[in-house]
């Protein structure tokens, strides 16, 4: 896309209703999820239930492996990112962990990290 297109008027994104019943399908996959747990979201996920609920392919795991080694990010970095590659793969209504929600949550601690330190 050139510039005009990207800065027309026109309504290229989402709608704030499918942003928000995305949303509310997501948080209704977590509610179920934790339903005996007492847990409400991914957030509140523990170190255990990361390791039950945040399974990854060969492909995510090849992806957040290169990650740590390059960006030395630590055991709680590691549980950040699959507590917000969980959260993505629900918003997109995928039981899995895809590759791509790996390198997005990987990429939002990335900005994290270099805004905060």
């Amino acid at each position: 896309m050139d510039f005009r297109e990207l800065s027309s008027n026109t309504n290229m994104g989402k709608s704030s209703a499918d942003i928000r019943s995305r949303v509310v399908a997501a948080r209704k996959i977590q509610h179920e999820r934790f339903r005996k747990s007492g847990h409400s979201s991914n957030a509140a996920m523990t170190s255990r239930q990361v390791r039950q609920h945040c399974q990854l392919d060969a492909e995510a795991t090849g992806y957040l492996e290169q990650a740590m080694e390059e960006m030395s990010f630590s055991a709680r970095a590691l549980d950040r990112i699959h507590k917000v590659a969980r959260t993505l793969a629900d918003l997109a209504g995928s039981i899995n962990i895809r590759p791509q929600d790996i390198l997005e949550a990987i990429q939002y601690r990335s900005l994290d990290r270099k805004l905060f330190v």
